[in-house]
């Protein structure tokens, strides 16, 4: 079966070429001119996305939100920094994809760990963190499996992109439970009605 495109995969495909325009190919030109490659570009993203972290375990929300919008561009850009040297590849991908779940882990890890600590405990952040972490994995890994099966896989809702968009913006203003609720709650809902779209589509 064909699968067609939905309004929020058109906005979404709109969205990303934008941004592609606006910023992946001027940021991807000047790291290209200082001689920076696809694969320092994923491990920088990584690296920052980890001090983020660090500054989330310790209640340093706002740090912790300012440092992963570095790490969000630099994991953005490297796709773009591959296809302008002309070294795409397996390897790099596959370096990508791993170091995404990483990334996303460690900031969750980061939250779990200051709302465990004995001043701010919180059992609800807690188990919220942990969904929201299950189900960002299953929304990737769903996409995974269906592209292994031959098929899109993109069907759904919060991606990687708006998961590190409310994330981000969550912690910026100082309010991260926020985003671990928003997550908590759309990630398993976008991981179903990925598995839905391509249980349908399956033969």
């Amino acid at each position: 079966m064909v699968e067609s495109e939905s309004g929020l995969q058109k906005l979404r495909k709109s969205a990303r070429a934008a941004i592609a325009r606006w910023f992946e190919e001027p940021i991807s030109a000047a790291l290209v001119a200082i001689g920076f490659n696809a694969n320092a570009a994923t491990i920088a993203g990584f690296l920052l996305a980890v001090f983020a972290a660090g500054f989330a375990a310790v209640g340093q929300f706002l740090i912790a939100g300012l440092v992963s919008i570095p790490a969000a561009l630099f994991d953005m850009i490297d796709g773009a920094i591959a296809r302008r040297t002309g070294k795409v590849s397996d390897k790099g991908a596959l370096l990508d994809s791993t170091f995404d779940r990483l990334s996303e882990a460690a900031l969750l890890l980061g939250l779990l760990i200051y709302y465990s600590s004995t001043e701010t405990f919180r059992q609800d952040a807690i188990i919220l963190a942990f969904v929201a972490f299950v189900g960002s994995i299953m929304v990737s890994y769903i996409r995974a499996r269906a592209e292994g099966l031959g098929y899109k896989g993109t069907s759904g809702f919060l991606t990687r992109p708006e998961r590190v968009v409310i994330m981000t913006v969550a912690l910026i203003i100082g309010q991260p439970i926020w985003g671990l609720w928003i997550l908590a709650v759309g990630t398993p809902l976008s991981a179903f009605y990925r598995f839905w779209a391509e249980w349908r589509n399956a033969k």
